[in-house]
């Protein structure tokens, strides 16, 4: 087989470009790799599990760091071929620095942390590296495209829904602040402080820990709250809707195709 040839046949199976909608053998092992990686490092957290078999983990991150390094190098070799880079004058450095690159390199963080023997404060951090692995399913994944797809076209509503609730968050806590400030200085004694509040009731999470005790506090609390299912029912509204133009899209293609 020639080296063009074995170029075509990796590129085949490692980048999912190459088969738009459909998923290689290679890229079924990578993404059991990736679940099993991620189980792996939820377990790890378990001091009762952990206790005596450090080395066992240990051993299991390098193993699934290597194998993710020879994918990585894979894709990296056919980066040419992929439409994304072929056209770029440089097409393997336009893959390092694209954003799935950056994460599959540092998902493989941990391996090297591993190898190293770092201290353990360094390895807890990098358990951080250790789930972004999850985000190395989103390029096999065409629901991640179309949410992609789906936020980029309603980019300017989603800015102004989001400008409208920070607006709304100043405006509350500055409100409150002025209500609470005497009542309750530790909780309300600041706009800042006050803006834990107004996230917290806007969101409908509802911790609490902080509520007004005053009959203005209680009343601006009431409006604030019924303004809230507004403004969070807003930019569900807008993905929702955006999802269902892409997807209608997505349908007349295949119809047609």
């Amino acid at each position: 087989m020639g080296v063009n040839a074995l170029k075509k046949a990796v590129f085949d199976q490692v980048d999912p470009s190459a088969r738009p909608g459909k998923i290689s053998a290679t890229n079924k092992i990578v993404i059991g790799l990736i679940l099993a990686a991620v189980g792996s490092a939820i377990v790890e957290t378990e001091p009762t599990i952990v206790a005596g078999n450090e080395a066992l983990f240990r051993q299991l991150e390098i193993i699934f760091g290597l194998l993710f390094l020879v994918e990585y190098v894979a894709r990296l070799w056919v980066a040419d071929m992929n439409p994304a880079y072929a056209h770029s004058r440089f097409p393997r450095l336009k893959f390092i620095f694209s954003l799935s690159a950056i994460i599959d390199l540092l998902s493989i963080l941990p391996a090297l942390f591993a190898v190293a023997g770092g201290a353990t404060l360094a390895l807890r951090f990098v358990r951080f590296f250790r789930i972004l692995r999850l985000a190395k399913l989103g390029r096999f994944s065409n629901a991640w495209a179309d949410l992609g797809a789906a936020l980029h076209s309603r980019k300017e509503e989603l800015f102004l829904a989001f400008s409208l609730a920070s607006f709304t968050i100043l405006i509350a806590s500055t409100l409150m602040y002025w209500a609470e400030s005497e009542a309750q200085p530790d909780k309300f004694g600041s706009i800042p402080r006050t803006m834990w509040w107004a996230i917290v009731t806007m969101t409908t999470v509802g911790y609490g820990d902080v509520y007004p005790i005053t009959p203005v506090g209680k009343f601006l609390s009431g409006m604030v709250s019924v303004a809230a299912i507004g403004l969070i029912a807003l930019p569900t509204g807008i993905v929702a809707a955006a999802m269902s133009d892409v997807m209608q899209r997505r349908k007349g293609k295949r119809d047609s195709a």
